[in-house]
């Protein structure tokens, strides 16, 4: 029978560390939303024409929004 074993470690940042983690997690945290804001507004735009579609102002939706992928994302970083 295996056992997994797990160990607890407790840090204890200087001032400065604390900083630089705080600057790390929030610089992460504005880089998720602003892609997921992104995806969104993707996907708004296919609802609003899939509803122009379903009321008769277009004939069909040819919205074709993709997903972005991982790829495309650390190609925009720089940006």
């Amino acid at each position: 029978m295996v056992v997994n074993k797990a160990y607890k470690f407790r840090i204890y940042p200087t001032k400065e560390q604390l900083v630089l983690i705080n600057k790390t997690i929030g610089c992460s945290r504005f880089v998720y939303n602003f892609f997921l804001g992104k995806q969104k507004e993707k996907d708004a735009y296919w609802y609003i024409c899939e509803e122009m579609k379903q009321n008769g102002q277009l004939s069909s939706n040819e919205w074709k929004g993709s997903f972005l992928n991982k790829y495309a994302t650390i190609k925009e970083l720089p940006a």
